[in-house]
C-alpha cells in the first residue's frame, strides 16, 4: 500500500535506485540529495553564460556544444535539430533567454529548455523532456524521461519519475510524481501551517514520517483538475482522480474519485462520494 512498487512502475524509470532499501515511499525524499551527488554528471558548464541570461540558442549533441550552423524544425512530434541537412538524433536545445544558475545541471537527449526557464542545480533532466517558458526549478530535483515542467511551474526537492506532466502554473515541493497529469493551477503544499512534522493516519494506524516538508506522492495514473490542492503529506494511489477546485488530504487508495462536496450536502451523489472517498 505504501511501498514504492505499490504506487509506481519503476522498471523504465532512470531513478529506480532512489527507492532501494525504502520501506515507505516518502523515505525516498530524504535520499534525493545523496542520489544527485552520486549520479549527476553536469553537462552545461560550457554554455551557461556564468549563470546569467543566455544570449544565444545552443545545441547539446553527443557531448559537444553546437552554437551555430544548425536549424531547428518545429513539428507535431516536437522539435528536431538539423545541421548541413543531417538530422542530429538525440540533440537537445537550450534556447536563448534561459538561465542555468550553476554547473550542477545535467540535461539528457532530445530535451528542450525554453527561453525564460530558470534552473538551479543540482538537477537532472532526462530524455525527451520539456522545460517550458517561465519554469522555475530550484534544485535538488530529478526529472525523468518524457516529462513536462510547464509555464510558471515551480519545482523543488522533488522527483518526476517519467511521463510526468505539470504543464501550467503548478507548485511541486518535496513531492514524488509518477506517470501523472496535473491540471493548471495544481498546488502540492509541502509545509504545515504549524511547522510540525507530517503524521499520516491511515486505517486507524499512525505513521510518523519525521518530515517537516512533505508535499504529495502521486502514483501512476493520477489526474488532478485545475486549481486543485493537496495538503502536506497527501498520497494518491494509482488512477485516483482529483476534481477541479478539490482539496485532498491523507491517503487515498487506488481508483478513487475525489470531488468537491459540502459536508452538509444531502444529494445522493455527494453522500456516496463522502462515503467512498473522503478520508
Amino acid at each position: 500500500m505504501l511501498r514504492p512498487q505499490d504506487l509506481f512502475e519503476l522498471s523504465e524509470s532512470p531513478f529506480a535506485s532512489l527507492f532501494d532499501d525504502v520501506t515507505y515511499v516518502w523515505e525516498a525524499l530524504e535520499k534525493i540529495k545523496d542520489y544527485l551527488q552520486a549520479n549527476l554528471q553536469g553537462n552545461v558548464a560550457a554554455v551557461r553564460n556564468g549563470g546569467t541570461l543566455m544570449m544565444k540558442t545552443v545545441v547539446l549533441y553527443n557531448g559537444a556544444v553546437i552554437d551555430s550552423g544548425f536549424v531547428i524544425e518545429q513539428g507535431g512530434k516536437g522539435q528536431r535539430v538539423l545541421k548541413d541537412g543531417r538530422l542530429l538524433e538525440g540533440a537537445s536545445i537550450i534556447y536563448a533567454g534561459a538561465v542555468l544558475m550553476d554547473d550542477q545541471i545535467e540535461i539528457g537527449n532530445n530535451s528542450v529548455i525554453e527561453a525564460g526557464a530558470l534552473i538551479k542545480g543540482p538537477t537532472i533532466i532526462g530524455d525527451r523532456t520539456e522545460i517550458r517558458q517561465g519554469a522555475y526549478i530550484r534544485g535538488d530535483v530529478l526529472i525523468g524521461n518524457d516529462c513536462v515542467v510547464g509555464h510558471t511551474t515551480e519545482m523543488k526537492s522533488s522527483v518526476m519519475l517519467g511521463g510526468s506532466k505539470a504543464g501550467h502554473f503548478a507548485y511541486i515541493g518535496d513531492s514524488i510524481l509518477g506517470k501523472v497529469n496535473l491540471g493548471a493551477g495544481t498546488k502540492l503544499a509541502n509545509l504545515k501551517m504549524t511547522g510540525s512534522p507530517v503524521v499520516l493516519n491511515i486505517n486507524g494506524e499512525k505513521y510518523e514520517t519525521g518530515l517537516k516538508k512533505f508535499g504529495a506522492i502521486l502514483a501512476d495514473g493520477v489526474e488532478t483538475g485545475c486549481n486543485s490542492v493537496t495538503m502536506p503529506g497527501t498520497i494518491l494511489g494509482r488512477n485516483v482522480l482529483l476534481y477541479p477546485n478539490g482539496t485532498a488530504r491523507g491517503y487515498y487508495p487506488p481508483n478513487k474519485i475525489i470531488k468537491v462536496c459540502s459536508k452538509s450536502s444531502k444529494t445522493k451523489n455527494c453522500r456516496t462520494l463522502r462515503k467512498q472517498t473522503w478520508q
